[in-house]
């Protein structure tokens, strides 16, 4: 027998359920212009968004090392999404800022979010949208990994 949505335990249908959420709102990114936005460039973004940081802070954050965050960057500055620029406060220090292109997909992305909760909220009713919200709360809060969605990491390190 072949696993269905309604045969998955909680965990692989929230997983799943997030996948596909994301899957739409990348499709609609690609048809406003965004389509070289990768799911991976949010996990960057997430963090120079609140402000400008280093290379170093973004390693540290990300929990990745120092190259690994520079390859990222270069990337990310080669499809116009982050530039460096001097640091007011020191000038050997360069940091991160997103570009206007970025800034422009961190707004689509925020406003393509509220409108497919809209969608899902019309067809499901506002009282399961947040019940199933709540519920996914409470598992966050319950399992300990609040933290992780503060410090903006993707997936709570283990």
């Amino acid at each position: 027998m072949h696993p269905t949505p309604d045969t998955l335990d909680l965990s692989l249908t929230s997983l799943f359920a997030g996948w596909a959420m994301t899957d739409e709102i990348q499709r609609r990114l690609g048809e406003q212009g965004f389509g070289e936005l990768r799911f991976n460039d949010g996990v960057v973004i997430q963090h120079v968004v609140a402000a400008p940081l280093s290379i170093t802070a973004l390693a540290e954050r990300m929990g990745v090392t120092q190259q690994a965050a520079s390859k990222t960057v270069a990337d990310l500055e080669r499809r116009d999404l982050l530039r460096r620029e001097p640091d007011p406060a020191d000038a050997r220090t360069r940091l991160l800022h997103l570009t206007d292109h970025a800034l422009a997909a961190v707004e689509a992305t925020r406003r393509l979010r509220r409108e497919l909760h809209d969608e899902l909220t019309a067809e499901f009713g506002s009282a399961r949208m947040e019940d199933g919200r709540a519920l996914l709360a409470a598992i966050i809060a319950r399992l300990g990994e609040p933290e992780a969605i503060r410090n903006r990491r993707v997936r709570p390190p283990h």
